[in-house]
């Protein structure tokens, strides 16, 4: 239905009218496919949540009572941009933009990216690269109230119910542990939140205070979000100085079980090479490695996935989120070095000046 209204010089009773029309209509959209069960599930949930964690009630339940369905969230989980062939996948993410921006927040920030690295282990450009795959480094957060996210989920979709009606719980438990107003917190359709977009449950597992200042803040603070990523995958088993990733090749249809194998490493690198495929860097017989595919542009993709690029995929359980976030990471590195050179270039000589 389409409302055309003019309100010049319309009496005040015609205004109030007006806009409670306009907020009926507002809020029917919004509500459109909210479950019948949708406010009792809430009701209970609130009585679970002062029996097992002890919130007061009828606090709860007028911030609960706040909450809103919202149709938009479960058509944005229905078309995950995973479902997409990495051909498509890839331009998203590494964009030459992304690897500018990432190049600057890594300067910006390089004195913390060193002491994360030291504490875990885990280089900047990995670090950097996340922030940059999974909210351009700060600059898209999420427009969601978290309590809307993941109460829609919750109480409105029935294929993950059991799994956000936990993070919910979460979500609340962070609240009350990190003095986060929990109508005002922001994130994703899904509910993950901050810079690094952490679910309620990875929060509260995972994040550190890294700047010491008695709050891990994944929305305000840089230090907390650099060491949080950091320690997530220092905590998932990072091992540093070890590889990642590389390109094979001699990958037929006879090798389609090791494909259809996982992600998880579990085939023996000789296994792979004693069946004709070659890795275009070394890597020893008795690495437990994964065979990766990917629909590329032009051709199929090969890829080994070590024990690494699997703890990549802790974050997001996707082969394709994995590889955007190392090749992007592989580009801001790159973009660095070539920065960083030109400038060691014309300091040697004379001709980088410093404007003010």
């Amino acid at each position: 239905m389409q409302l055309s209204i003019h309100i010049r010089h319309k009496p005040r009773a015609v205004l109030s009218l007006l806009a409670a029309l306009l907020c009926v209509t507002g809020q029917t959209t919004l509500s459109a496919g909210k479950p019948n069960d949708f406010d009792s599930n809430i009701r209970q949930f609130v009585t679970e949540m002062n029996l097992k964690h002890g919130f007061e009630p009828d606090h709860l339940q007028r911030l609960m009572d706040k909450v809103l369905y919202r149709q938009s969230i479960i058509d944005a989980i229905n078309r995950p941009a995973e479902a997409m062939p990495w051909s498509k996948y890839r331009p998203i993410f590494v964009t030459p933009s992304r690897v500018e921006q990432g190049v600057a927040f890594w300067d910006e920030n390089a004195d913390l990216l060193k002491k994360a690295e030291e504490e875990y282990g885990v280089p900047p450009e990995l670090i950097v690269a996340i922030i940059g795959v999974e909210t351009r480094y700060g600059r898209h957060i999420g427009t969601y109230p978290v309590v809307d996210s993941l109460s829609t989920l919750a109480f409105g979709y029935p294929k993950r119910a059991e799994f956000f009606r936990r993070e919910l719980a979460e979500f609340l438990l962070l609240t009350r542990e990190e003095r986060i107003e929990p109508d005002s917190a922001l994130g994703s359709y899904a509910g993950a939140m901050g810079l690094p977009q952490f679910i309620p449950s990875s929060y509260r597992a995972y994040a550190v205070d890294f700047d010491g200042d008695g709050q891990r803040d994944l929305w305000h603070s840089t230090a907390d979000v650099i060491g949080s990523v950091a320690a997530y995958f220092k905590k998932h088993g990072w091992r540093a100085g070890d590889g990642i990733t590389t390109r094979v090749s001699g990958v037929g249809n006879r090798h389609e079980a090791f494909v259809a194998a996982g992600m998880k490493p579990s085939i023996l690198f000789g296994e792979l090479r004693q069946s004709g495929i070659s890795s275009l860097v070394p890597v020893a017989d008795g690495t437990l490695t994964s065979l990766i595919r990917l629909d590329g542009e032009n051709e199929l993709e090969y890829w080994l996935g070590l024990h690494n690029f699997y703890v990549i995929t802790r974050y997001n359980h996707s082969n394709l989120y994995a590889m955007a976030v190392y090749q992007l990471s592989r580009e801001i590195l790159a973009e660095r070095m070539k920065q960083t050179q030109m400038d060691d270039k014309q300091v040697a000589t004379g001709t980088k000046t410093n404007e003010i």
